[in-house]
């Protein structure tokens, strides 16, 4: 049976809170080995953690400032963030210990009311990463200029990371990918019809893929409207398949090897 990894899932969410458990037994009777699990502010981790401990081995926390929950409060959220951060990688046992500072990033696209504090939350994230050699996991709406300007006063310190739900054309795929160590987060975008996703991909070394879904949101064609979850990768990975001309197990064995590359869990 195929085995792949969905590398970006808010299974902490509410929205599972009725079914959660037959939703991982799903995920992994379709084939999820692993699922990697965002936080998004200070009160996220506690539902994050409680989940991976929930699921140990499969699923693995990240934790982080969302750019779109920085408000005036964001250092104190940084503050604790960082403290809790620096005794989880001390203290933790290996399956609670967090894999990546995320989901941190730039989200410029319903208002620009709090762009200074969002860049400062995103650079201190940034440097985070630099000094635990975690990856990131990037959000990025209406800011990649900024992003990559920022980025880049990094570029040689950082161990690499996940541009998350990128959705982009050829030259923002290239812009990214000029950063050596990241790949870029491929969700069910790519299965929808009027996407210009699959002429973006073909163009890009799968070597640089990671499969995500970012459940609950954006589930795939032919669940499009439905709560997404990560069984439904099967769905994006087959279109990926599709994309690039070549067997599923080989999308597989080499999105689960880009994945392996960039995060130590």
């Amino acid at each position: 049976m195929l085995s792949y990894i969905d590398t970006h899932a808010h299974i902490d969410g509410e929205e599972y809170n009725d079914d959660r458990d037959l939703m991982v037994e799903r995920a992994k009777a379709a084939g999820t080995s692993h699922i990697f699990v965002p936080a998004i502010n200070l009160a996220s981790v506690k539902t994050v953690l409680d989940t991976c401990r929930r699921y140990p081995y499969f699923a693995y926390p990240m934790i982080g400032l969302h750019p779109e929950e920085v408000n005036s409060d964001y250092e104190n959220q940084l503050a604790e963030l960082k403290t809790i951060l620096q005794d989880n990688l001390k203290n933790a046992p290996k399956s609670e210990r967090f894999i990546a500072v995320g989901e941190v990033g730039l989200d410029y696209y319903w208002s620009r009311e709090y762009e200074k504090e969002q860049l400062d939350a995103f650079e201190k994230q940034v440097e985070w990463s630099v000094e635990t050699r975690l990856p990131l996991m990037i959000h990025c709406r209406k800011a990649q200029n900024e992003m990559v300007k920022l980025l880049r006063r990094y570029e040689k310190d950082l161990p690499g990371g996940v541009f998350h739900c990128f959705t982009g054309n050829l030259h923002e795929a290239e812009e990214l990918l000029a950063f050596e160590r990241f790949v870029l987060g491929i969700g069910g975008v790519l299965t929808f019809k009027k996407s210009n996703l699959p002429d973006v991909i073909r163009q890009i070394p799968l070597s640089r893929i990671v499969l995500e879904t970012d459940s609950p949101y954006m589930a795939p064609v032919p669940k499009r409207g439905e709560r997404n979850e990560s069984a439904f990768v099967a769905y994006i990975l087959e279109k990926m398949a599709d994309c690039y001309g070549v067997e599923k197990e080989e999308v597989a064995r080499q999105t689960n090897e880009n994945a392996r590359r960039v995060f130590d869990f």
